[in-house]
């Protein structure tokens, strides 16, 4: 798709329900405009999904594709809060849907409810402005980066176990660090949310940091985190923010001219 849609001009209704972002210096009516043309493609529909879509929803895109092949367990509820007890055994895409529905009718959701391989995957991302990577194992993080590297469309990628969680961002355009690059120092973490367990609220802090990294990349607004690479230690409550360099030997954007 094209990546230069030309933004329309806010209706009342819109300007009423957007005024809080509006007022903001440097946002303003333009930047919400452009906004409301803007796709997010989203890659998993748990707790970092699930915090980061309602966010980008109620912002005012003009639309997002859920894409997760799991169905809602009781275990999920914990910390996944688009999903409530009544959806139990539901599809996680269509469970999410219906939520994020009530949050903002003007908005366009469509679902996957399959993984994507790599042919699919391409096609799909043509079709979306952004990716957002809340997926929770290295195999599809560096496949969703890969992708978005070919077919020049913006990550964000998030995760969160335990009392930690990251942050990192690229855009293909500027020639920024990949996830490979970042990745190509760690190995396979095999332990995950049901082997270390993690606090609640920790992936809902990552996940609304997704969607506020998502959104200023998509309008153009403040900085982003081109090649750094944020952590949060909930136990500490702070944040670190690292530099990641670009790798003239990184498994993945070295060989993509």
């Amino acid at each position: 798709m094209s990546q230069h849609n030309q933004p329309r001009q806010l209706t009342h209704e819109q300007a009423m329900r957007y005024s809080r972002q509006v007022m903001l210096p440097g946002f303003d009516l333009d930047k919400q405009e452009l906004l409301l043309t803007k796709k997010v493609l989203l890659i998993g529909v748990g707790g970092l999904g699930c915090a980061a879509a309602q966010y980008l929803v109620a912002s005012g895109i003009a639309a997002i594709t859920l894409v997760d092949d799991d169905i809602v367990e009781h275990s999920n509820l914990q910390r996944q809060i688009l999903h409530t007890e009544s959806d139990i055994g539901v599809k996680k895409c269509e469970s999410a849907k219906q939520k994020l529905a009530l949050i903002n009718s003007q908005t366009t959701i469509k679902t996957i409810a399959q993984r994507l391989d790599d042919n699919h995957l391409g096609q799909v991302l043509t079709e979306h402005h952004i990716v957002l990577d809340c997926s929770d194992n290295l195999a599809t993080r560096n496949q969703l980066n890969l992708a978005c590297l070919q077919k020049n469309v913006p990550l964000v990628s998030g995760a969160a176990i335990r009392m930690e969680g990251q942050v990192f961002s690229m855009q293909p355009q500027n020639k920024d660090a990949c996830y490979g690059c970042l990745s190509r120092f760690f190995g396979e973490q095999q332990l995950s949310c049901v082997d270390a367990g993690v606090l609640s609220p920790v992936v809902g802090v990552i996940g609304a940091m997704q969607a506020l990294e998502a959104i200023k990349i998509l309008v153009n607004f403040g900085q982003s985190l081109s090649n750094k690479l944020m952590l949060f230690d909930a136990m500490t409550m702070q944040w670190q923010s690292f530099k990641v360099n670009k790798h003239a030997d990184c498994p993945i954007c070295s060989h993509l001219v």
